[in-house]
């Protein structure tokens, strides 16, 4: 028992951080139908954005999260304005090349200015070996309780702009018809602007809650991306609730399941291959059921 709840409480843990990572990804996707590639990078950036202000300029962490967000959201309204929002929508194929490329750059200029060495990033929480709750002989750690904290708040946060806001009733009508929108008079450049915005601003946020387990480095999102993204795909593309569900159950798969297969010993490889799980997590999603478990079925008259 003392095992399945250290293990419950490590996968939950760990959902909650790709949670947070994944409902970025679907802000992204309810505007524009697309997944950004680039996504994991401009998250990265923003944490080292944070580190810069927080550990080079003394500012508190908790002051230099939020300035790190406000670059961020800057960053990701530039990058609408300026390369997506030439191209025409209605084809994916530009869209996506320049995610693909934007990964490259920033992953090379965060390389380039920072160097590959992996960097100490500050906790939010306490992070330091006594720092938990015992339960049932299991310990449930600060950081983690701290990670499902933010979660939970950010949730919030997105409902009341997404629900009691002007811009944010426009986002959730331009992410619904975009067409439509713009005949009413909603302007959908703008709006869109916005949601990417927000979405680099929380893909920050993200970041930095797991760059204090993971080092900080430009590499550092990478497999944490795929997990998120087989996240999104499970909840839902185009569903915010489901995305952060989607993250709970894709932790507890790799805490449970990976675990205790990976216990029995003609199975002990699958230890190793955690990462493989989330792809089979995607292939079956989309092969079963893409829309995900909460996302909105596409209806199309034929």
């Amino acid at each position: 028992m003392t095992l399945f709840l250290q293990r419950l409480f490590d996968g939950l843990t760990l959902g909650a951080i790709y949670a947070v990572v994944a409902v970025a990804l679907v802000l992204i996707f309810k505007a524009t139908t697309l997944i950004n590639f680039a996504q994991g990078e401009l998250a990265m950036f923003g944490a080292f954005v944070a580190y810069v202000i927080s550990v080079e300029q003394g500012v508190s962490i908790w002051l230099a999260i939020p300035m790190a967000m406000i670059v961020s959201a800057v960053l990701g309204a530039t990058v609408e304005r300026v390369l997506i929002r030439p191209f025409d929508s209605s084809n994916p194929l530009p869209v996506v090349l320049i995610t693909l490329g934007l990964f490259l750059i920033l992953n090379a200029v965060a390389g380039e200015v920072w160097n590959y060495q992996p960097r100490a990033f500050p906790s939010l929480f306490p992070d330091g070996a006594d720092d938990f709750f015992s339960i049932g002989g299991a310990r449930l750690f600060y950081d983690g309780v701290g990670t499902w904290a933010m979660l939970g708040l950010m949730l919030f946060a997105l409902w009341i702009v997404l629900s009691k806001t002007k811009i944010g009733l426009a986002f959730r009508a331009v992410s619904s018809n975009t067409e439509s929108s713009s005949l009413v008079g909603i302007k959908t450049g703008r709006t869109l602007m916005f949601g990417w915005a927000l979405a680099c601003a929380f893909g920050t946020l993200g970041a930095s809650l797991v760059a204090p387990r993971l080092f900080l480095q430009p590499n550092m999102m990478s497999t944490l991306l795929i997990f998120s993204f087989a996240a999104a795909a499970l909840g839902g593309l185009d569903s915010l609730p489901g995305a952060a569900l989607g993250g709970v159950i894709i932790g507890l798969i790799q805490s449970l399941l990976v675990g205790y297969l990976g216990d029995w010993e003609p199975l002990d490889f699958l230890r190793n291959l955690s990462l493989a799980v989330a792809f089979v997590v995607i292939l079956i999603v989309l092969t079963f059921k893409p829309s995900g478990l909460f996302g909105t079925s596409r209806v199309e008259r034929v």
